[in-house]
């Protein structure tokens, strides 16, 4: 039945009712916490480890697929008198195979823009969402506009809810809250500025939340609310214009939608960091913001860890001197006050879009024979940071080391920034000599070389002096003369972060090489300076040979023995992506392999790394599960060794974290969205 706050099917027909009567019972008795994948990365410390164990490095190449959604199925126009009590046409349910190779040409789906009407429903789906399930119950949001609610055994939908009209959401999943006695349990998601709470048993807007479970927040965030106790705490998607809205994190009271508190990410007067925007450039500053999909919380102690953004605009940054707090930290508050605690910056005055893109994980580590609670962090930089999760404080140590400068109109240069003692060696590439890094002939091919060669001249060369190197100065008319960065506005680890077995102290990430080219110009009327730029008043901004923006890599064509372009790959030796273990015990790096394959390469060149910024997940079981790869893989590793155990070809992209759970069976699935797809794995 469409009404204004969207449409709800409950399966209480046939066969239907059976299955919601167990799904009630089910919730009834809470999460069954040792089966359930309860939150976006399984718990409030973000480590994204199941203790399950059914699944184990001797067996989990025997994995089969069991059940596969196709989130973009076009679904039946509602017809009335539907009503609550039709059953629910439902997503697509397919049995196996999930496997295959896309049709020559078939375009990759999952936009993040969804269609602004529930009659569109099943055009787009984001491509990056992870899935909770609580009691054998799987939710997540879909097609832009929907939120589900399946059976985690067989993906058969229990409930599903459209958005009311013109209310969209690119949210990269919901949370759950348990209910306090008098209220029942309740999804939450974002859709743009708002926050929506459904009933978790029927999918029907929440009662007494909001107007018809809808709260207006104000500033949008795409990102999962992170729920502790009765308060749900969001961070804010702002532009990419210097001056606009605030970053600011919020809360909110999960039981009526109120407003609770708010964190002033660029401090005023008065306030803690205030004192490191000179000249007055905190004024209408934006950016600085948790744009991260979600934050990570020490349950016991209260403590709230917000992964903290680059200011705007990203690679100038003349108007704001200083080493402008509290951007590019790791900022930790009291969750339901909002009270600050501590923070640690990782990048001071950032000019490198060297955002904070995911928050750190929390896990305890062996010291001494003494059990320390400790966190890692490791963004786009690619230096992760152990610390004191309580105080703040370095556990291996910190150093500030002296960095290059540069000679950009008006810029203010931190003289050093912080380098972690342990663990020593980044986990992405920092730094570019030719000699030793630019591909060779044995890695890809001589022509690939040569295309990178001839990129070099026409760019007049690359300069790089190190970590942190700043972009340099080009005046219109000159020859040109380049900057190469690494590793990359989208390298280094990206927005899926980090897993931690808490039983062994591992962290283990994704970690990619990107690279960024170019140099700084006086901005040019009536150019795109990038996505969302416009109105910046910025008076200098990036360019290159290819013209203004920011969005110019070192990479070249690769070409077939006929002379067609097959690929465009880096123009830095391989690997260009690697699956990484850390011992946060020791600081040291534990192993690291290459993660994904480049197949357009021939055979022998292949396991080069090739990934997005998805991240990982560990189990009690000793495997690690990753998709994340170009090649449209996910995979298993062994998590003592790194040795890849099992991986498997789907018809999409995992660019999402996976997740794992226990069905009402007793049986033990791995989940995983593929572009346009919910994959679901089980032992035969």
């Amino acid at each position: 039945m469409v009404t204004r706050s969207g449409i709800v099917r409950n399966a209480l027909a046939g066969a239907g009712v059976a299955a919601l009567t167990a799904v009630l019972a089910a919730q009834s008795r809470g999460p069954e916490v040792s089966g359930d994948w309860p939150m976006y990365s399984h718990s409030l410390s973000g480590q994204r480890y199941s203790p399950l164990a059914e699944i184990t490095a001797a067996n989990v190449a025997r994995l089969a697929p069991a059940w596969t959604v196709r989130l973009t199925q076009p679904q039946p126009q509602p017809q009335p008198p539907a009503g609550r009590g039709a059953p629910p046409a439902g997503p697509a349910v397919e049995g196996p195979p999930a496997t295959g190779t896309p049709a020559p040409g078939t375009p990759a789906r999952g936009t993040p823009t969804p269609p602004p009407n529930p009659e569109e429903a099943g055009a787009t789906s984001n491509p990056q969402v992870t899935p909770i399930v609580i009691a054998g119950v799987m939710y997540l949001p879909a097609r832009g506009n929907q939120v589900l609610a399946l059976d985690a055994d067989t993906g058969k939908e229990v409930w599903r809810y459209v958005l009311p009209r013109h209310v969209t959401t690119t949210a990269r999943g919901v949370a759950y809250w348990p209910g306090d006695g008098q209220r029942g349990a309740r999804i939450l998601l974002t859709a743009g500025p708002r926050l929506l709470a459904l009933d978790a048993a029927s999918g029907q807007p929440a009662g007494g939340f909001g107007a018809d479970g809808i709260v207006e927040i104000g500033v949008p965030w795409n990102g999962v609310p992170t729920i502790y106790k009765n308060v749900a705490i969001l961070g804010a998607t702002t532009g990419e214009t210097t001056l606009g809205i605030p970053g600011d994190t919020r809360a909110f009271d999960v039981r009526t939608g109120k407003k609770l508190w708010d964190f002033h990410t660029v401090p005023l007067p008065g306030e803690v960091g205030h004192n490191t925007w000179l000249d007055n450039g905190w004024r209408g500053r934006s950016g600085v913001n948790v744009w991260a999909w979600y934050m990570t919380l020490d349950a016991e102690r209260g403590i709230l860890y917000m992964p903290v953004a680059g200011p705007s605009g990203n690679y100038w940054g003349g108007d704001r001197p200083g080493n402008n707090l509290f951007s590019n930290s790791i900022v930790a508050v009291d969750a339901e006050t909002g009270k600050y605690r501590w923070h640690f910056q990782t990048v001071h005055h950032d000019l490198w879009d060297a955002d904070m893109p995911n928050p750190p994980v929390l896990v305890d580590i062996l010291q001494n024979g003494r059990r320390v609670p400790a966190l890692a962090s490791v963004g786009k930089t690619g230096y992760m940071f152990i610390l004191d999760r309580v105080t703040g404080k370095p556990i291996f140590g910190v150093e500030e080391r002296p960095v290059p400068k540069g000679h950009v109109p008006g810029e203010w240069y931190s003289p050093t920034q912080p380098f972690p003692v342990k663990p020593a060696k980044p986990l992405s590439r920092v730094d570019f000599v030719k000699e030793r890094d630019l591909v060779r002939p044995e890695d890809t091919s001589a022509q690939h070389v040569a295309d990178c060669e001839a990129l070099w001249e026409k760019s007049g060369g690359f300069a790089n002096a190190g970590p942190y190197t700043p972009f340099g100065f080009h005046k219109e008319g000159e020859p040109p003369k380049s900057t190469i960065q690494f590793p990359g506005g989208t390298g280094g680890v990206n927005w899926g972060g980090a897993a931690a077995d808490p039983t062994t102290g591992y962290v283990y990430v994704n970690a990619h090489d990107t690279s960024l080219g170019g140099w700084i110009e006086s901005k040019r009327p009536g150019l795109n300076y990038g996505n969302g730029t416009q109105g910046s008043t910025q008076l200098y901004d990036r360019g290159s040979v290819n013209g203004a923006g920011p969005y110019f890599n070192f990479n070249a064509p690769y070409k077939d023995a006929s002379g067609r372009t097959v690929a465009t790959l880096p123009c830095q030796r391989p690997p260009w992506a690697r699956l990484v273990a850390v011992n946060a015990n020791t600081g040291e790096i534990a192993w690291e392999t290459p993660l994904g394959l480049t197949e357009a390469l021939p055979e022998g060149k292949q396991r080069t790394g090739s990934s997005g910024s998805a991240g990982p997940t560990v189990t009690a079981g000793g495997v690690v599960f990753v998709g994340a790869t170009t090649d449209r893989r996910l995979r298993a590793f062994d998590a003592k060794t790194g040795e890849e155990l099992w991986a498997v070809r789907l018809d999409g992209q995992v660019n999402a974290n996976p997740m794992t759970y226990r069905g009402k069976a007793g049986k033990q699935y791995v989940a995983a969205v593929a572009t346009d797809s919910l994959v679901v794995f089980a032992l035969p």
